[in-house]
Order: structure tokens, then sequence, then C-alpha cells
């Protein structure tokens, strides 16, 4: 039987990536996990990160930071999205707020003590507390009896741009939310502002502690450094056929073969994570040669055009992966998407089966 497609997550790549951040960097370093570790598994990244370094984790939710709790990791955990709402009895998991509503609703529910980042707006407008409201969060938080002010966080709007000046003013309000913290009386805090970009790119943006996501799968935004892909994508070919030249492929018969040849099948579509709209570039490896996409991506599969070479059922192609040579990458496909890579990473859908190597 033919194994079906097949995510396969590969820890030694996120180890690499780890290492190479931690190159370039003196602060702490946090692994955030979110979208199952960016469509990897939560826990297999996680696992792999904290092995290579990793100081600290980032989850989107409570849920998700006691998912990787349950598996057995006991690093510090911070959530700050709350996609569900501030979950106040879940213990030993840190929380961002960044409004004076989230920090209010968390010390009314709080039972017991909380340790709390307060998340700053450092020019997304996109969450975290506006700079006018900052006097009466940083009260508020310092009245709450079972709130306990550990960090102060922001974010970088302009990192992906890899340019120090174009994170300037990110860096100044961050560092004007440190003096203002401490002014308050909450002593100095883990103060976290870059994100990969950041990571890879601005010293000046590191702070205490950096948070890297993306960059755990080998993925750096700014498009400047080269790293380690921590997938692998492969599914059998589960059809094939030889055909004259002028052969229609697929809906709409957008693809004609010029040539006599062969077409594969994979059962991989646009249900699957597979971009329906696609570059005429796009292409598979199929045993060491790349052959281009046919026609349009289907929801369940997609052809491929091996030209003169036949390949039975059952032979594996290989989708994307960090393999080099006639695989492609994710960014490869982002590109003939007209993505962003973590789009491909992330839209890998459940009936693909996940490995780990």
């Amino acid at each position: 039987m033919n194994r079906p497609p097949t995510l396969q997550t590969l820890p030694e790549s996120v180890a690499a990536n780890v290492a190479l951040i931690r190159a370039r960097t003196r602060s702490t370093i946090m692994a955030v996990v979110k979208a199952d570790g960016y469509g990897h598994g939560a826990v297999t990244v996680a696992k792999a990160a904290v092995a290579a370094g990793a100081g600290w984790l980032g989850t989107t939710s409570v849920a998700e930071a006691l998912t990787l709790r349950a598996a057995g990791l006991t690093v510090p955990i911070l959530t700050w999205l709350h996609p569900s709402g501030i979950d106040c009895e879940a213990t030993g998991i840190d929380i961002a707020v960044g409004s004076v509503d989230e920090l209010g609703e968390l010390a009314a529910r709080a039972v017991s003590p909380v340790r709390v980042h307060l998340h700053v707006d450092t020019g997304m407008s996109r969450g975290g507390c506006p700079r006018g409201q900052w006097d009466e969060l940083f009260r508020l938080a310092k009245r709450a009896r079972n709130v306990r002010v550990v960090g102060v966080m922001g974010h970088l709007p302009l990192a992906d741009r890899a340019d120090p000046a174009s994170n300037a003013p990110a860096v100044a309000v961050m560092r004007q939310a440190q003096k203002a913290v401490h002014a308050a009386g909450f002593g100095s805090p883990l103060t976290h502002l870059a994100a990969t970009s950041g990571a890879l790119t601005d010293p000046a943006t590191h702070f205490d502690m950096v948070r890297v996501g993306a960059g755990l799968v080998g993925i750096d935004p700014s498009g400047t450094v080269e790293m380690r892909g921590a997938s692998r994508l492969t599914a059998p070919i589960v059809h094939t056929a030889a055909v004259p030249a002028g052969t229609a492929v697929g809906y709409g018969g957008a693809y004609v073969t010029d040539r006599p040849g062969h077409l594969s099948v994979l059962p991989v579509g646009y249900a699957d994570g597979i971009p329906r709209e696609l570059s005429s570039q796009a292409g598979v490896e199929i045993r060491g040669r790349r052959h281009p996409v046919a026609g349009r991506v289907s929801m369940d599969q997609i052809v491929v055009d091996t030209g003169a070479e036949y390949f039975p059922v059952g032979t594996r192609a290989t989708v994307f992966g960090p393999d080099g040579g006639a695989v492609p990458t994710v960014q490869d496909w982002a590109r003939w998407a007209g993505t962003i890579p973590h789009t491909i990473v992330t839209g890998i859908g459940p009936r693909v089966e996940r490995s780990v190597a």
C-alpha cells in the first residue's frame, strides 16, 4: 500500500535555526510555537528548540501552553493573544495583557497570583496599550492584589525591512515603556520586542529576550538570512498516463502538453494546503529532477508533467523540503503562489499524515 502524503518535521533543522539565532544575540530566546508550531507540531518544535537552548516558550492561548506542560516542558511559557479569553485559573503560565479592560478582567477574576507581561503598543496599532493609557494601566496593575508584573513587551511593525532605522521608533517607545514601568514601581521586568527578523538583523531591538517563531522552522521574514527548512512534504504518484502532444490538462484546459510524454497525479490539492493560484514555474521533485505542475490545482490532486520519463504508481514526489537541488523550498512555493512562506507551512491540511524524522 502507498504511504499517504506526509509532512515530516525535522527537529535537527529547528535546533540549527536556534543555534543561528543564539550566535546573533546575547538575549534569552523565546521559541514561539503558535499555530501548532507553524504547522510543524508544537510539541515537537518546542522540545527541539528548548534542547537547543531556548529558555522560554510562547503560545497564543493558555490551552496551547497547557498542552506543552502536559508534554513535559517545564521552561517558562508566555501566552498573549487569548482567542478564547484569558484563563485565570491556570497556574504556572505567564499572561500578557494589552489593555486596561483586559487587566481589569484579569484582576477581578484571578484567585491565585498571576504573572503578567504588560503589552504596550510600539507602533503596530494591532494590540498593546496605547501610550496615552499607560499610566492608567500601571495604576491598575499596582492596585491589583493578585497581579505580579514580571515583563513588558511590544512588537516591531517594520522589522522585515532589515533596516535598524525603520526599527528605531519602536525601540524608542520600548525604552520609554521600560522607564515608565520602572518609575511606576515595578522594578526592571523582562523586556522583549523583537521577533525573528529583529533577532536576525538588529541587535538594538533585542532587549532581554527575543521571540522567535517563523525562524524556528526556517523562515526569515526579512529574506536576508539563509535558514534551514524544518519540514519535508512528500506524496506518492497515484495515477500515471502516456499522452500525445496537444493534451489539455485539468479544469479549463489551461495547460496543454507541447510534446508526447507522461502525466502523473499526486493526491494533494488545495484542500491539503497546495495553493490554488500558482505560477507556471511551480514544480515538484521526482527521483532527482524537478517536473512542472501541469494545469490548475484541484481540491484533492495536482498533475505533474514528467515529459519523457515514466514513473510507476507509488513513486514518491517531494513537494517541498530543505534538501536543495531539484527539491523546491517553502520559499519557492510562496513565490509561485504570490504569498509568504508562513501561509504555506501553516496551511497544510489534516489529511496529510504527520511524522518526525
